[in-house]
C-alpha cells in the first residue's frame, strides 16, 4: 500500500507539473477562472470549493488550485476546503463584479419558451444527465487546461448574457456561440471521453467531453454527432457537424465549458484571444 501511495503521488506530482505548462487566463470575477496558491508539501493535496473539487497544479514551488468561478456567485469573499497529508485549512481569495449584457431573442416554437407538462418531465430528467456529466472529476486524460476552438466560425460573446426570450427572461447564456453553417465540422478541443451524447429538448443533438482534472466541454444544436458515449477523443478530431436543433434562431455552435462544474467563459482557454 505504502508502495502504491507513492506512485500515486509521483503520478500526480508528473501531470499537475504538465498542468502547469499551458493554462487559461485567470479572471476573479463571476464565470471566470482564480489561480490560488494552497498548502502542500510533497504530493498534490485535494481541494474543494464548494461541492466540487479542483484542479491542483505545481507553479513557482508551490501548489496552485485552479478554480472555476460560477457565474451566479456574488462578488466578494471566497473559500477553498484544502485537505493535506497534515490535516484540513481553508484558503480565501475574493472576486470582484463583472456586468454582462442582455440578449432579447425571438424564438419561433412557443414550446421551446413555455414548454408543456411532458416537455417539463423530460427536461428535469435531462438537466439531471447534464448535471452528472458536467460534474466529472477524473486524474485521466490530456494534462492540458488549453483548449483549441472546436470550430470555425464568428465567435460572439454572448457568455453571461442575460437572456430574454420572447419577452420572457430566462437563466444567463452559460457558453459561447459560435456562427458556423449547418455541417461545418466540430473538433475536440483536446484529449478526452465522450461522457454523455444524445437529443436534448433545449440543446438539441449534443455532446459532453471529460478531458480530466474537472474539466468538461460541451456542444449543443448540432445536426450530427460523430463519437459515442465511450469514445476516445483526440484533439483535432471530428466530433460532429454544426446544426440548428433544439431552441435556436439558426445553426450555430453553443460550447460550454465546465471547470469544477462550474460553467465559466470559454475565451480564457483559448490561446489566440485577448
Amino acid at each position: 500500500m505504502k508502495g502504491f501511495r507513492l506512485l500515486f503521488a509521483a503520478l500526480t506530482f508528473i501531470a499537475s507539473t504538465a498542468l502547469a505548462s499551458a493554462l487559461p487566463r485567470e479572471a476573479r470575477v463571476p464565470g471566470g477562472i482564480a489561480f490560488v496558491t494552497v498548502p502542500g508539501a510533497g504530493a498534490a493535496p485535494r481541494v474543494m470549493y464548494g461541492d466540487y473539487q479542483t484542479a491542483v497544479i505545481r507553479r513557482d514551488d508551490a501548489w496552485v488550485a485552479v478554480v472555476g468561478i460560477p457565474l451566479a456567485v456574488k462578488p466578494g469573499p471566497q473559500k477553498l476546503q484544502v485537505f493535506t497529508g497534515t490535516g484540513k485549512s481553508e484558503v480565501s481569495f475574493d472576486i470582484t463584479d463583472k456586468q454582462y449584457r442582455t440578449q432579447k431573442l425571438t424564438i419561433k416554437n412557443q414550446r421551446q419558451v413555455d414548454p408543456n407538462p411532458e416537455d417539463l418531465k423530460r427536461i428535469a430528467q435531462e438537466q439531471e444527465r447534464s448535471s452528472a456529466a458536467l460534474s466529472k472529476f477524473t486524474t485521466s486524460g490530456t494534462a492540458s487546461l488549453t483548449l483549441l476552438s472546436p470550430v470555425a466560425g464568428v465567435r460572439s460573446d454572448s457568455y453571461g448574457s442575460r437572456r430574454i426570450f420572447n419577452g420572457q427572461p430566462r437563466n444567463p447564456h452559460s457558453g459561447m456561440d459560435i456562427a458556423a453553417a449547418t455541417g461545418t465540422p466540430i473538433q475536440s478541443p483536446a484529449d478526452g471521453t465522450v461522457v454523455e451524447a444524445d437529443d436534448f429538448f433545449f440543446n438539441g443533438n449534443t455532446l459532453y467531453i471529460d478531458h480530466g482534472f474537472g474539466l468538461v466541454t460541451m456542444y449543443c444544436h448540432l445536426d450530427s454527432l460523430a463519437v459515442k458515449v465511450g469514445d476516445k477523443v483526440t484533439a483535432g478530431q471530428l466530433i460532429g457537424k454544426v446544426g440548428a436543433t433544439g431552441r435556436v434562431t439558426g445553426p450555430h455552435l453553443h460550447w460550454g465549458v465546465a471547470l469544477n462544474r462550474a460553467m465559466v467563459d470559454p475565451a480564457l482557454f483559448l490561446e489566440n484571444e485577448k
